[in-house]
């Protein structure tokens, strides 16, 4: 039931957070000669104008469909790890992240390609006149009948680079933040200080490895028109850098942000109500109960989104 409750948090926290992952993506590889967005709020308004609302949520399939096997993966990987350590300790945290986080890129690399090149399809069209993929998976099964397994892996060292000190510093943060709020087992704010520890502890992680992203969202969108710009991760950042300067690393850093924090709320908040209904018992103070670190790793597993 666990494992559902954090399936299901998960999917709501990827329909809360979609429409800025959209709206990162768009700012984090449009052309510097040709912008099409002036920033975050003028990219959203210009989506919804020229493509719909619907134009937000494009390639929405594909994280939803990679959820289920990503979460079963973290979920997993760091209750394991934790064992192993034997010990619950804010370190013991980060490198049970750190490890949930790498082992989860191979099913979050592929899934994030489709999505980026959902994103970019159509850009500034309410009706697209010619669809280069269909859904999710068409795009992933066009890639490789192109490319192959590389071409399906597109972004993988970047992934790996991203995720793995991500989820580290995402577990550590969340891990020290409901430490220092001292919930307590009759604590009757124990839902809010779990939903303001997972805001936060997600924005902690994606300034924590943001310029990553940064470069991983260009390598992946490279090649949709038909022309690869780049050769390599130190091509990318190389003429990025030149082209742009040190900024381009923000580029859709807001959007991000504003995203970052009702997604893990939504998340943990989801994952809360299903698991009392599972129950039919009050499970807040149990699971965030210093003495029981068990309870303590579980809210974590269950409620961390698979893209902070």
């Amino acid at each position: 039931m666990d494992f559902v409750a954090g399936c299901i948090g998960g999917a709501a926290g990827v329909l809360v957070g979609h429409p800025f992952d959209t709206v990162k993506v768009r700012l984090q590889v449009q052309s510097i000669d040709k912008p099409l967005y002036r920033g975050t709020f003028h990219c959203f308004q210009s989506i919804i104008r020229q493509e719909s609302v619907f134009g937000l949520y494009k390639g929405i399939g594909s994280p939803m469909m990679g959820l289920t096997f990503i979460n079963a993966i973290v979920f997993g990987v760091q209750g394991n790890t934790m064992r192993l350590l034997a010990h619950d300790t804010p370190m013991n945290q980060f490198l049970a992240g750190a490890a949930a986080g790498a082992i989860q890129c191979v099913i979050c690399c592929p899934m994030e390609l489709a999505k980026t090149r959902m994103q970019m399809q159509g850009t500034g069209e309410k009706k697209s006149s010619r669809k280069l993929y269909k859904n999710s998976l068409d795009c992933l099964a066009r890639i490789y009948n192109r490319e192959g397994v590389w071409g399906v892996n597109r972004g993988m060292v970047t992934t790996l680079i991203r995720e793995t000190p991500g989820f580290g510093v995402y577990f550590l943060a969340y891990d020290v933040l409901t430490r220092s709020l001292g919930c307590e087992p009759d604590d009757r704010y124990m839902i809010p200080k779990l939903l303001f520890a997972g805001g936060m502890a997600g924005i902690a992680s994606w300034l924590s490895t943001y310029p990553v992203d940064v470069i991983k969202s260009r390598l992946q969108a490279d090649g949709v028109g038909g022309v690869n710009q780049y050769s390599s991760i130190a091509d990318c950042v190389r003429q990025s850098v030149h082209r742009e300067g040190y900024m381009v690393f923000t580029r859709g850093l807001t959007s991000t942000l504003l995203r970052a924090f009702p997604v893990n709320a939504a998340t943990f908040a989801t994952v809360t109500l299903v698991l009392m209904y599972a129950r039919g018992t009050e499970v807040g103070p149990q699971d965030c109960e210093p003495a029981q670190p068990s309870h303590h790793a579980q809210i974590q597993q269950q409620a961390q989104p698979s893209s902070l």
